[in-house]
């Protein structure tokens, strides 16, 4: 059965850190990423990273401030937020796809087509 379970999230102060987590079961990730969303907002990407070779990318408003990481023995993407900002406030969620797919990672995720989504986790941020 496949499962995706996110944590991590809560509320903070402008300038804190918080790390969320997202482990996997039932299959095994090519590709896994964390995107966001804030009301009224679209769904926008935040970072994803290749499970075979370690890429990353991020988008251009949480670079040097976030990190993605991986555990593949956990089959765990983690997303390391420092110097959270108010702007960061909006709902995370975990984005997984399997192997055996023919399309790229950065191509799933510029259409945010993974299989696979987490259920979300709430991150605020105060000023």
């Amino acid at each position: 059965q496949v499962q995706l379970v996110e944590s991590g999230g809560g509320s903070v102060q402008a300038g804190e850190s918080l790390r969320l987590s997202c482990a996997a079961s039932g299959y095994t990730a090519s590709c896994m990423a964390w995107f966001r969303q804030a009301p009224g907002n679209e769904r926008e990407g935040v970072a994803v990273i290749t499970t075979g070779g370690g890429s990353t990318y991020y988008a251009d408003s949480v670079k040097g401030r976030f990190t993605i990481s991986q555990d593949t023995a956990k089959s765990t993407v983690y997303l390391q937020m420092n110097s959270l900002k108010p702007e960061d406030t909006a709902m995370y969620y975990c984005a997984v796809q399997p192997r055996g797919t023919v399309y790229s990672c950065g191509y799933i995720y510029a259409r945010k087509s993974f299989r696979y989504w987490g259920q979300g986790t709430q991150v605020t941020v105060s000023s």
